[in-house]
């Protein structure tokens, strides 16, 4: 029996529903407000924890501050625009820049000094933070749009005060639509050093950061110099502002790698001819001492270099062989046990297409869900962390945990036996696992995600919150506050 043509059009209408009606739900479900707070999305995962304790007394995050009153040591207004400027190699960028320049100023402080930075926005039309990355600052003072604090708009500024309470090398960088800001100029150098100790004779800073595809050295495309003599002990610490993983190997002199995201090894042994990593937002502090003759060259790349010394030399091959930091120094005590936690995390990192805010493509996944439906890892103060990172996404990420430092204790199953090996930027390749470990000592509510800093806006975002603590900023809203 033929159909009429009038029961041909309603199968067809109804084939079309069957097949797009899924797809609208998809799409309509994934549309995000525009308006809300990160800790109203996805779901709490409490690691095998337990609730909430209603006994305790919530606290709004940017309540998270250095006490009021306390003079500061070290003051620094930083002014933000965003205007076209030169580099010290002389080439003009289309940017961002702060107090005139890109990279920003190198802030410096003595550990225990109190630390007053006042950030002015002069014309950057989104909006601007300061993230002090890999420092353990009090909560509000983290500089995550809508979620520590709201974006400074043109004419607005923003007062960050933290004690220096770690010693090393750390950066600083802007935490909203960092994706671009952070890739336009908006970052610089903060070197945190001993308040006694001998210091190396040379004490020297090598930012590498990308500038319309050209990568530099401290502002200079190609080759940045360092004056040193013969004899002299050095200290590189290298900084990482990009976002991939970068090759690091020396010229002309055995090194050590003496610290790594400003935590010290402990013993670390004289090397040569090793290739180092450098996770992406990651640093590490390199030591050597200036030969008789020569220069020592710091290959930042295949294109970029650190001179330190008189002379001139040219990079050798890049060496094979890759130090690794899971067996590399001696181990030493961590003061807790990674072996009884009270919180056990799964951080899975995957890709699979849907719509992230309505848009379609192939996005990031953490545990299997797009965001917003992805875990606020959840924890009480003092408990220890215990987190699994697994990796089957199809390339690399530079993972990022806001306002602590994690020890690895193992890579795709093999423990960890040199020197403890703290992160805040750890580089987990495809198909890599690592168990991570960390004490939950600074409440408030961080992000943790991947500091390729597009893929944190492509979706590869999670936050951990501590009880207790609450939110008052939003993302979107009047503000237009927008973290990645």
């Amino acid at each position: 029996m033929r159909l009429s043509r009038r029961a041909k059009i309603l199968a067809a209408v109804a084939a079309t529903v069957a097949v797009l009606g899924p797809v609208a739900w998809f799409w309509h479900s994934s549309l995000l407000p525009d308006a809300y707070s990160v800790t109203d999305m996805g779901y709490h995962d409490r690691g095998g924890g337990p609730d909430h304790d209603a006994s305790t007394a919530p606290q709004a995050v940017d309540a998270l501050t250095v006490p009021d009153g306390l003079e500061a040591d070290v003051r620094v207004t930083l002014t933000a625009e965003r205007r076209e400027f030169t580099l010290a190699s002389g080439r003009r960028v289309d940017g961002y820049t702060l107090n005139g320049s890109s990279p920003g100023p190198e802030i410096r402080a003595e550990h225990g000094q109190l630390i007053e930075v006042r950030l002015l926005n002069e014309s950057v039309p989104d909006g601007v933070t300061l993230h002090w990355h890999g420092v353990d600052v009090p909560g509000a003072m983290d500089g995550a749009a809508g979620v520590t604090q709201d974006a400074v708009g043109p004419g607005g500024e923003f007062v960050y005060r933290f004690f220096a309470d770690q010693v090393g090398t750390f950066w600083y960088h802007s935490h909203q639509v960092s994706h671009e800001q952070v890739r336009g100029g908006l970052l610089g150098p903060l070197v945190i050093t001993p308040a006694s100790g001998p210091p190396a004779d040379v004490d020297a800073v090598a930012l590498v950061h990308h500038y319309d595809g050209r990568r530099t050295v401290n502002g200079r495309e190609g080759v940045d110099r360092v004056a040193a003599a013969p004899g002299d002990t050095v200290r590189v610490r290298i900084v990482n502002t990009d976002f991939e993983v970068m090759r690091v190997w020396v010229d002309g002199a055995r090194f050590r790698v003496a610290a790594v995201d400003g935590t010290g090894l402990h013993e670390p042994a004289e090397v040569e001819d090793v290739t180092v990593m450098v996770a992406a937002g990651g640093r590490n502090d390199l030591e050597f001492t200036v030969p008789a003759r020569g220069p020592v060259r710091v290959n930042l790349g295949a294109t970029a270099a650190l001179l330190v010394g008189d002379g001139t030399t040219a990079a050798s091959e890049r060496p094979q062989e890759v130090l690794d930091l899971l067996h590399y120094g001696s181990p030493r005590g961590i003061g807790f046990d990674p072996g009884a936690p009270d919180r056990e995390f799964a951080f899975g990192i995957g890709r699979r297409p849907g719509f992230l805010d309505g848009r379609p493509g192939v996005w990031w996944t953490v545990n299997g869900g797009l965001f917003p439906d992805v875990p606020m890892f959840t924890v009480a103060y003092g408990d220890i962390v215990r987190m699994r990172i697994t990796n089957d996404s199809g390339e690399s990420h530079p993972m990022h945990l806001h306002g602590h430092h994690a020890v690895v204790l193992s890579r795709d199953g093999v423990a960890a036996t040199g020197s403890p090996w703290w992160i805040d930027s750890l580089e987990v390749g495809d198909g890599e696992t690592y168990e991570i470990a960390f004490e939950a000592d600074n409440p408030g509510i961080w992000m943790d995600h991947c500091h390729n800093l597009p893929h944190a806006a492509e979706g590869l975002v999670a936050h951990l919150v501590y009880e207790g603590i609450t939110e008052p900023f939003l993302i979107g809203g009047d503000a237009h506050n927008h973290p990645e």
